[in-house]
């Protein structure tokens, strides 16, 4: 019996305290969790049974680099997958490379076929299960299953643990569900977190603020991840592999997540992952079999071609538009899917009228080509020709967006005039709201390229439309000696124009505030009062009782002087507002003579200035008198009447149509203006 026990002692010496085997024991467990070490624990389970049984350890299993010797009786007993192998081989049995978990997870088998309780955690669960169903372990599957449930899945940490040990666990993982478990609960607890904000675990988590922040702001990556790390949830969640990573966020959207939360997640990976150039110096750094830079471009594309199949397809302000901008850019040097490509392409164009210029690649330097020609130009122009041919809404905002860019790239000395005039041509003149940035690109064009001949820069300024240039940019294309002469005389004439203009406009202005006077609570504009027929628009008649012979041929003169269609508007517009008050003096005229008939000219006994007040004693008069139907203030009473003759009066005393009136007093005025009235 002695011999036998040291002879399993010296077998189990043999294996378990190789060198191998030392190191393990030395390093503990792959469970921080696990005291003393699995392996420990096996070795002195073995030596126990031959020393309980007398029966020596025969049986050498291979798990990659290691061996343990065992029992036949406890591993035929346990499991299937022994008993079945060891009928074909007596002595040594090696567990195929696809084997899941390794030595680590085999240990805990054969304690287990041993009798011996299992210690079960986050860190080894997982593996366990997996080697449990490949050597179809009974009871084992059972037990874990029951762990996961009831403890892994019940805690964010545990939860994403046991998501990260299953990768090199795939594809047994996934089919023992453990991947979608543990997927569905922590996009739960996700969930959870945004809908009850009082019961997160660390700092209030993330809300669409952090992303709106991005808003208007140049991309900077390390910016970026500064917002990522305030929220330890999406810490943890970026931090994960793309796979599980996107069956994550495909989770929240299912189960309820707003879009304004779920977007900037998508964000946060794509910056740490692909945006940051940290990420891809250390990629390129740790790959020492082969090409770093290739091998962190390969991973890059994987990442990059997932996370635009992630972004939402309509346009939404979770997402900022220097963002997808910041992806175009990255991809222009990496080897994407036509798919992809087209795709991210079709957002940005959906996105592109909310994008500044600060947004756009700009292309670096190259002394052997044109900047025109690289990429990221050659790149925006298909994009912005797309956005065009579809007719999208925003072409003015896209045309000023490409005007600025324009500006950008126009000091390169190898761009070529006709290349220049292509690039101009991608927008359609119509589009363009305003040409000041177009002019703005030509002028620095023409700085930086004084050698072009008068032919090329009246082909250029050819796309200039002077009538759409502002004030100030008008005034310097007059006076800007680089443009050809053609194009400064046309400025010269807009300008003349907006002068014209400015000038009509404050004299139209002066009018609808004398206008305003006409009618009490109206200021700045002409009103007609109620029942005064209005108008047509038709020129000043030259038959006006207001207006002389002179008067007329002066504005008919003026107008023939113009000869402009503004002008010519402005002219009829004041006609028009002219005939209206002539229209409101002969209503009024014929009021107050209908009133004079009715009164029969009486006047006070006591011979005071005339009143257009009706007289107390003369009841017959005012029950015969009947109200005007077609006065404009027929329904006015006689004392507001009289104020509205005197405010009449008094505007067409101040644009010289009636003489000044030199009567003393307020009883002279009245006067006055009934003998004016009486003649007209």
């Amino acid at each position: 019996m002695e011999k036998m026990i040291g002879r399993g002692v010296e077998m189990g010496t043999e294996v378990e305290m190789s060198p191998a085997a030392k190191e393990a024991a030395a390093a503990a467990m792959f469970s921080p969790y696990s005291s003393p070490s699995t392996a420990f624990l096996l070795q002195r389970r073995v030596l126990s049974w031959a020393k309980e049984t007398g029966s020596p350890a025969t049986v050498r299993v291979r798990v990659a680099d290691r061996s343990f010797i065992l029992h036949r009786d406890p591993l035929a007993s346990r499991s299937r997958y022994f008993s079945q192998a060891m009928e074909e081989v007596s002595g040594d049995v090696e567990l195929p490379d696809s084997f899941p978990g390794g030595s680590d997870a085999f240990e805990v088998i054969g304690l287990f076929c041993y009798g011996d309780s299992v210690a079960l955690d986050p860190f080894n669960v997982a593996a366990v299960r997996c080697a449990a169903e490949f050597l179809d372990v009974g009871g084992l599957g059972a037990r874990c299953d029951l762990y996961i449930n009831q403890v892994v899945l019940q805690s964010w940490d545990d939860a994403l643990i046991v998501l990260q040990r299953c990768q090199p666990l795939l594809p047994v993982a996934e089919e023992l569900l453990i991947v979608s478990r543990c997927v569905e609960s922590l996009a739960f607890m996700a969930c959870m977190e945004i809908l009850d904000p009082e019961q997160r675990r660390d700092q209030p988590g993330v809300d669409d603020a952090g992303a709106r922040g991005l808003v208007g702001r140049r991309w900077d990556a390390e910016v970026v991840k500064e917002l990522a790390a305030r929220d330890l949830w999406i810490k943890d969640l970026i931090a994960l592999p793309f796979e599980f990573f996107k069956r994550i966020v495909q989770a929240l959207r299912r189960q309820g997540m707003k879009e304004k939360y779920v977007s900037p997640v998508v964000l946060f990976y794509a910056n740490k992952w692909v945006l940051s150039k940290k990420t891809h110096k250390f990629w390129a750094s740790t790959d020492e079999a082969g090409d770093g830079e290739t091998d962190a471009n390969r991973r890059a594309t994987e990442i990059l071609q997932g996370v635009v199949d992630l972004l939402p397809v309509e346009a939404s302000g979770a997402v900022p538009v220097a963002f997808y901008f910041a992806l175009l850019s990255r991809s222009l040097a990496l080897e994407l899917k036509e798919e992809s490509r087209t795709r991210l392409r079709d957002q940005v164009a959906s996105q592109l009228q909310f994008a500044s210029a600060d947004d756009l690649p700009l292309p670096e330097q190259d002394a052997d080509r044109s900047v025109s020609d690289s990429p990221e130009v050659v790149t925006m122009e298909s994009i912005v020709s797309n956005h065009v041919a579809m007719q999208r809404q925003g072409a003015e905002a896209v045309a000023e967006l490409w005007d600025r860019y324009l500006v950008q790239i126009v000091d390169d000395l190898k761009l070529r005039p006709e290349r220049l005039a292509e690039l101009i041509g991608v927008v359609p003149a119509g589009n363009r709201k305003t040409h000041d940035h177009l002019y703005e690109a030509i002028n620095t064009y023409l700085v930086e390229h004084p050698g072009l001949s008068g032919e090329e820069k009246a082909a250029l300024c050819g796309h200039l439309e002077c009538r759409k240039l502002s004030h100030e940019a008008c005034i310097q294309a007059v006076q800007n000696e680089r443009m050809p002469l053609r194009f400064i005389v046309q400025a010269l004439f807009v300008q003349q124009m907006h002068t014209h203009r400015a000038f009509a406009e404050r004299s139209d202005s002066f009018r609808y505030m004398l206008s305003g006077e006409l009618i009490p609570g109206v200021a700045g504009a002409y009103t007609p009062s109620p029942g005064c027929p209005v108008p047509t628009s038709q020129p000043l008649s030259t038959t006006s009782p207001y207006t002389d012979a002179h008067t007329n041929a002066a504005l008919d003169g003026k107008l023939r002087a113009r000869g402009d269609d503004d002008a010519a508007s402005d002219y009829e517009t004041a006609s028009f507002r002219i005939q209206a008050l002539e229209q409101e003096i002969i209503s009024l005229k014929k009021t107050l003579q209908r009133h004079n008939t009715l009164k029969g000219g009486s006047v006070r006994k006591d011979s005071k200035e005339p009143s257009f007040r009706a007289d107390v004693a003369a009841p017959v008069a005012i029950r015969r008198r009947a109200p005007v139907s077609g006065s404009c203030i027929g329904s006015m009473r006689w004392g507001s009447q009289r104020r509205c003759a005197s405010r009449i009066l008094r505007v067409f005393t101040r644009l010289a149509v009636f003489g000044r009136s030199r009567s003393r007093g307020k009883q002279s005025k009245c006067r006055a203006a009934a003998e004016q009235l009486s003649c007209l």
